[in-house]
């Protein structure tokens, strides 16, 4: 599914749509999930990640983990972790941070700039690149697994 993101607004209201449509997969399936989130500085991942809390419930601040690596985020029943790895040095880094301990039945985890965690990550369910225009950001949501296509079952925001 290829959007055109006209405003903040927007970018956050693609988050709510994958948010509620989150809350209704875990449900029946509580099998963890990996949301990859890739785009430049400024194209709009940690607003997504915001819009996608926010339809949880979530009314607290959402803010970008660039200094923490990680915000964790109990919401809606869920356990969302809210990574952005632009500052790893190293993939290897993963391991000193105990990732493997946030990939759990039930857990969410979004993480922007996936690239720097190559080959320590495990496979991509969805994968949400996001682009930054003059006038409109765009986005492009596929699903990569048989969960993310449980995420995204119809055409409009399914690869």
């Amino acid at each position: 599914m290829n959007r055109t993101l006209a405003s903040e607004q927007a970018t956050l209201e693609l988050g709510a749509e994958l948010g509620q449509r989150l809350a209704r997969l875990e449900r029946d399936n509580r099998n963890g999930l990996q949301i990859h989130l890739r785009g430049d500085l400024g194209a709009g991942k940690t607003t997504l990640v915001r819009g996608l809390l926010r339809s949880l419930g979530l009314s607290g601040p959402v803010k970008s983990p660039t200094y923490t690596l990680v915000e964790p985020y109990c919401v809606g029943g869920l356990n969302i972790y809210h990574f952005d790895l632009y500052r790893l040095g190293d993939p290897g880094e993963l391991e000193f941070i105990g990732f493997s301990d946030y990939c759990h039945p039930g857990a969410v985890c979004c993480l922007e700039w996936p690239e720097r965690g190559l080959g320590w990550l495990p496979p991509a369910d969805v994968v949400i690149e996001l682009w930054a225009g003059c006038d409109a950001h765009s986005a492009r949501v596929a699903a990569r697994s048989d969960q993310g296509r449980l995420l995204l079952p119809d055409p409009c925001l399914a690869d």
